[in-house]
C-alpha cells in the first residue's frame, strides 16, 4: 500500500506553504489539462460541445428558402433558444460533460492504476483535489462556454445584421448574452464538485450520477423546499426568458443571481471540504504491488 504525503515538513513557513502548493497547483493545472482534453476519454467531450453549434447551424442554414421560421417572430425564437438551452444545453451537455470529466479525474486514474504516481510524491492531497477540480473547471468552462457562445452565434447570425446590432445594443440583448455563459460557469461549479465527490467515493459511480440526473430531471415535481436542493433550480433562475415546464409545475421564486451564486460556491466548498476527508483516506497499490 502507499502512504500519504499529506503532511509535508512541518517546519515550513506559512508563506513558504502557499508558495509551494501555488506552483503544485500550476503545475497540476497544466498536467490535468493537456491529460484530459488530449486523452483517449476526450473524445465524447468535444462530441457534446459540438452538438448545440451545430443544431443551430442546421437550423440557419439547412432551412427553407427565405427567413428561417423560427426566426418570424422574435419574442417566440428568444423563448424557443432558452427552452434548447434548459433541456440541450444545461441538462444534457452540462450535466453529462461534467459527469465524463469530474468523476473520471480520479476513477480515471484508478482505473489506469496511475493514481499512485501522485500519492508517491510530496504533494499534499489536499491540493491534488484542488488541482485536480481546477483543471476540470478550466476545460468544462471553456469547452462548454465556447459551445453556449456558438450556438448563439448562429441563433442570432439567423435574424440578419441590422436587427442583431439594435437587439444587443439598444434592447440590452448583451444581458442575455452574459445571462446564458453564467449559467454555464455556474453549471460546471455546481455539477463538477457534485461528480468529482461521487467518483471519490463510490466504486461504481454510475447508480449515484443517475440519481442526481432522475433528481435534476425531475426538479419540476418538486415541492418548493425540496426544489431548493438542487443545482438546476438556480440555474434556471438566471434565465433570461422564462420557460413553461408544463400543467404540474409547482411555482417557486426565482432566486437572484448572486444569491445563486453565493449558495452554489458554498455548496462546492462543503462538497470539496468532503472531498478532502475522503481523499486522505484513499489507498491503492502501485503497477507492481
Amino acid at each position: 500500500m502507499t502512504h500519504s504525503h499529506a503532511d509535508v515538513d512541518p517546519a515550513i513557513s506559512s508563506r513558504e506553504g502557499w508558495s509551494l502548493w501555488g506552483r503544485q497547483l500550476a503545475a497540476l493545472l497544466g498536467i490535468e489539462v493537456r491529460r484530459t482534453l488530449l486523452g483517449r476519454r476526450s473524445l465524447p467531450l468535444y462530441l457534446l460541445a459540438a452538438f448545440p453549434v451545430l443544431l443551430f447551424f442546421l437550423l440557419v442554414f439547412v432551412a427553407p428558402k427565405g427567413s428561417p421560421w423560427i426566426f418570424r417572430d422574435w419574442s417566440w425564437a428568444q423563448e424557443f433558444y432558452a427552452n434548447i438551452f434548459d433541456a440541450l444545453i444545461l441538462r444534457t451537455m452540462l450535466f453529462f460533460g461534467c459527469a465524463w470529466i469530474f468523476m473520471n479525474l480520479f476513477r480515471g486514474e484508478i482505473i489506469d492504476q496511475s493514481l499512485h504516481y501522485y500519492f508517491l510524491a510530496p504533494l499534499r492531497r489536499e491540493v491534488l483535489l484542488i488541482g485536480k477540480y481546477l483543471a476540470g473547471l478550466v476545460v468544462t468552462v471553456s469547452l462548454f462556454s465556447f459551445s453556449t457562445l456558438g450556438s448563439l452565434f448562429f441563433f442570432y447570425y439567423g435574424r440578419g445584421y441590422p436587427a442583431n446590432v439594435e437587439h444587443l445594443l439598444g434592447e440590452g440583448g448583451w444581458r442575455a448574452v452574459l445571462a446564458y455563459e453564467s449559467i454555464t460557469l455556474l453549471g460546471c461549479l455546481g455539477y463538477g464538485a457534485i461528480f468529482l465527490t461521487v467518483g471519490l467515493f463510490f466504486r461504481n459511480p454510475i447508480l449515484p450520477a443517475l440519481f442526481v440526473y432522475g433528481w435534476e430531471w425531475l426538479n419540476f415535481l418538486l415541492p418548493p423546499l425540496l426544489k431548493r436542493i438542487s443545482i438546476v433550480h438556480y440555474l434556471e433562475s438566471q434565465l433570461p426568458v422564462p420557460i413553461k415546464e408544463g400543467p404540474f409545475v409547482t411555482v417557486v421564486a426565482a432566486t437572484p443571481f448572486w444569491t445563486s451564486l453565493l449558495g452554489l460556491l458554498v455548496f462546492v466548498a462543503i462538497l470539496l471540504l468532503g472531498g478532502a476527508r475522503r481523499i486522505r483516506s484513499v489507498e491503492v497499490k502501485p503497477l507492481d504491488a
